[in-house]
């Protein structure tokens, strides 16, 4: 399981010119399921993000998590963050896990984002989404349940 994971001041999603989440002051989590991906990549996703201290503090430290500020998460479906472009210049989309299975561990991440205390925002699983953001920082952080950077 992969996610970008940006700091923003406010973040909207969009589906058919129509505004179907919508956050301020927390983080918009692109979140892409690798084949192979279960529920152990969910908790670790969930764990891993929900505490990244990527907020500051009194004295401007990056020490505060989005649980720590009461902040909101908008997590939006991305399968494209899969995509290899090590070979030719189209992606592969291959490692990206079969929409029903994504579709379920996605609305698992979302879940237990929530019952964390979070308010947790969507986008719409397959459609086309337009995301409007505005990333505080600029802080942008990459996550891998695999770890593999």
């Amino acid at each position: 399981m992969r996610a970008v994971v940006q700091r923003v001041t406010k973040a909207n999603v969009m589906v058919q010119n129509e505004k179907v989440g919508d956050i301020d002051k927390g983080l918009l989590v692109l979140l892409g399921v690798e084949d192979g991906d279960n529920k152990e990549d969910v908790k670790y996703m969930v764990e891993k993000i929900t505490n990244l201290r990527i907020f500051e503090d009194e004295n401007e430290k990056l020490n505060l998590s989005v649980l720590d500020i009461k902040g909101k998460i908008l997590a939006v479906s991305q399968f494209t963050l899969l995509g290899d472009c090590r070979k030719g210049r189209r992606p592969n989309f291959m490692k990206a896990a079969k929409p029903d299975i994504a579709n379920k561990l996605y609305e698992d991440f979302v879940g237990k984002a929530r019952e964390k205390g979070l308010e947790v925002e969507t986008g719409v699983f397959r459609e086309h989404m337009v995301i409007n953001l505005s990333n505080d920082g600029p802080v942008t952080i990459l996550v891998d349940s695999k770890k593999i950077f």
